[in-house]
């Protein structure tokens, strides 16, 4: 397998199974190892700690991780690249070079700095650079709070260029997940620059492991189908040099890789067929998948084109104060007695109008004729959120205390009263990709990393569709055709056709949805219609939704702006990553054609 490279990973979130390291250096052979840290919330997380401590802004679990690997990585020649530096690369790396010298392992460490726009943002908007909201459209400028970090996703070169220069280990700020296994790749193979086919394969590959154990069976809607999911093994890419690649994990390891573990990855966390990247833009509705044997899934067909000339940058800014309380309502009369807490609650607080947001959620977990205590129980649930930490601080949780004796019948809380917390929110944002100033340290060098060059797309007239690619518009037709919408059907759920993936992107949710046959898909495809999703989701009824076939993976991918308000951290929803959205989707009783019923 000399012309395989095997780029594990052993994380996908800051916080992931801490052992996962060790297990996929011990488990079998690999050459490269991967962890993904980072995202909008773990900004927020870092950039909290950084205010305490000047010298932190890293995901510290990596160190301990690290040091259970460090000299076997070292023995065997396996690479380590990480973007566990987050907010404090250089930190991480002088902290990693300490532990090195303690294990007495000669290693050569490496980062990467310039995602960190905070002292160019003056700058950049004096030069026209409007930094405007990728969703709400309004320029930066109109933000009243302070910035309080912004960062660049950067590319892959610099990856590529510490790799070439001989480091063991690459610790990587605010990079794209995909870019930890497409550096790899792209040093290992010696892909050029403008290789848009074989980098775009680098980037799907690094979207389906980036996410650990999800690709693996993890958050899986078919999870009966998997063994032992109490300890799934992380997922191992296969790179090959003309970028087809196998997905696969060490053997005898729990979980299951399947073409519909892998569909499912690939759907999570995505809006249309391009998926741009700051080193190429992969055409997902290129992407062929085909089994090639026991938890190993064949991935080929991928098609690039050229980056946009932009640059995503996460900026970050301090949002406010935020608190919420539960109470537990019991038995009869549920909307009466939420009614009269929420009214009283607000007359105790000087009134619904004083908070700068309220949010107030009803959830009817009763049942009629109870068997137990529990099941006669719903839960009202009421936020606030204010600039001000005296509003929403105990002012406001010890008045719930109050209304302990003097209120509903049955009264009682989740929890004790708490203080106020402080939140940020995310801000997307676009710069020219020519205001990165991105470079590698290692050793003494300083290696300049310049952005791809820009590239001028022909007009959208002239474009073609790339090779494997269908048009969705005629999926969709094709699919009506197919199936049509007449003949017997039957009441059941969603679920029981499509899995679902489902996550957020800033303040938007994206649910993606996938079959198990071509008449499955033809069937979902001509039924699901924006307008039909927005009629399932209540909450989705106002506003936008975007829609998108991917025929290649049998799925369609759904994108509702603005679901999560202003982002993961900001957000008032009970659940505010939508991490279970798609499976409330298929929930949803649908009338579902019997002969697709009688195929299941």
């Amino acid at each position: 397998m000399a012309d395989v490279l095997r780029i594990a990973n052993c994380s996908g979130f800051y916080g992931d199974r801490l052992s996962a390291a060790r297990e996929m250096v011990e488990g079998g052979p690999i050459d490269v190892l991967t962890g993904d840290y980072l995202a909008e919330l773990t900004l927020m997380i870092l950039l909290k700690d950084r205010l305490k401590d000047q010298s932190l802004g890293y995901a510290r679990t990596f160190l301990r991780q690290l040091e259970e690997i460090a000299a076997t990585c070292k023995a065997r020649g396996i690479k380590i690249v990480v973007n566990a530096g987050g907010l404090n690369p250089a930190g991480l790396a002088e902290a990693a070079r300490a532990l090195y010298r303690k294990l007495g392992v000669q290693a050569v460490v490496a980062h990467i700095e310039g995602d960190d726009l905070m002292p160019k943002l003056a700058e950049l908007q004096a030069q026209g650079e409007k930094l405007a909201h990728l969703d709400k459209g309004v320029p930066l400028s109109s933000l009243a709070q302070p910035v309080l970090s912004a960062n660049a996703y950067l590319g892959a070169w610099g990856i590529v260029a510490a790799l070439e220069r001989g480091a063991d280990l690459v610790i990587c700020p605010r990079v794209t997940d995909a870019a930890l296994t497409l550096g790899p790749a792209a040093w290992r193979f010696g892909w050029k620059r403008d290789d848009w086919d074989a980098l775009a394969a680098g980037v799907v590959a690094g979207h389906i492991i980036e996410c650990g154990a999800q690709c693996t069976g993890g958050n899986y809607a078919f999870f009966k189908e998997v063994r032992d999911l109490r300890h799934p093994g992380f997922p191992i890419a296969e790179m090959r040099p003309d970028g087809s690649f196998v997905i696969t994990k060490h053997p005898g390891t729990g979980g299951l890789v399947s073409i519909d573990t892998v569909t499912a990855q690939l759907l999570y966390e995505i809006g249309g067929p391009e998926y741009p990247n700051p080193d190429v833009t992969a055409r997902f509705d290129t992407i062929r998948l085909a089994d090639d044997g026991p938890d190993r899934v064949l991935v080929h067909g991928v098609k690039g084109e050229p980056p946009p000339p932009t640059t995503k940058v996460c900026v970050n800014y301090f949002g406010g104060y935020r608190n919420s309380m539960t109470f537990v309502l019991c038995g009869l009369d549920i909307e009466e007695k939420a009614r009269l807490a929420e009214e009283t609650l607000w007359d105790l607080v000087g009134g619904r109008e004083r908070f700068a947001e309220t949010r107030v959620t009803l959830q009817r977990a009763d049942h009629p004729n109870p068997r137990r205590n529990e099941e006669a129980f719903a839960y009202l649930t009421i936020a606030v959120k204010d600039p001000d930490p005296q509003k929403v601080g105990r002012a406001f949780s010890n008045k719930v205390v109050e209304m302990a004796l003097a209120n509903y019948p049955g009264f009682f809380m989740t929890s004790l009263p708490s203080s106020e917390s402080q939140f940020g929110v995310y801000w997307p944002t676009l710069v020219p990709a020519s205001a990165v100033d991105q470079h590698v340290i290692i050793g003494e060098e300083a290696i300049p990393i310049p952005p791809t060059k820009p590239f001028t797309p022909p007009p959208a007239a002239t474009r073609t569709t790339p090779a494997g690619a269908t048009s969705t518009t005629a999926a969709g037709a094709a699919g009506a055709r197919a199936v049509g919408t007449s003949g017997a059907t039957q009441e059941a759920p969603l679920g029981v056709v499509c899995g679902a993936r489902s996550g957020d992107k800033g303040g938007n949710a994206n649910v993606g949805l996938w079959t198990r046959s071509d008449d499955s898909y033809r069937w979902l495809a001509t039924y699901l219609t924006a307008e039909r999703l927005r009629a399932l989701l209540p909450e989705a009824k106002d506003l936008a939704v975007d829609r998108f076939e991917f025929p290649n993976l049998r799925a369609l991918n759904f994108v509702v702006k603005g679901l999560l308000g202003d982002g993961v951290a900001a957000s008032m929803r009970s659940d505010p990553q939508a991490k279970s959205l798609g499976e409330y989707v298929r929930a949803k009783m649908v009338p579902v054609p019997e002969h697709l019923l009688r195929d299941l």
